[in-house]
């Protein structure tokens, strides 16, 4: 991944963000609604990935791509741990 100052800068945004009304704020206004809806499917794919879903089944529930679900499986797997890290954190959220 490119670590240049301009992207520290958006990660240091985005920590800033305090709750989910200043998130969807700030999201919409950073990205098009195809961005955000392409972000979610892969978040959904790697909710379905974490549950053992078959990768045909994932491309049907979510229309995502084959090469998509691949690619966030392969970040699941072997990337630097961010979904592994939002989805404990989800699964914490819906337990509480």
């Amino acid at each position: 991944m490119i670590k240049n100052e301009q992207i520290k800068k958006l990660y240091q945004a985005i920590v800033a963000i305090k709750d989910v009304e200043e998130c969807e704020k700030v999201l919409e206004d950073l990205f098009t609604i195809k961005e955000l809806q392409d972000i979610s499917q892969r978040l959904q794919v790697a909710k379905l990935l974490d549950k053992k879903e078959i990768y045909s089944d994932i491309v049907k529930e979510t229309g995502a791509s084959s090469a998509t679900v691949s690619r966030v499986a392969r970040c699941l797997n072997y990337g630097d741990g961010g979904y592994r890290l939002i989805l404990d954190r989800i699964k914490e959220e819906n337990d509480e």
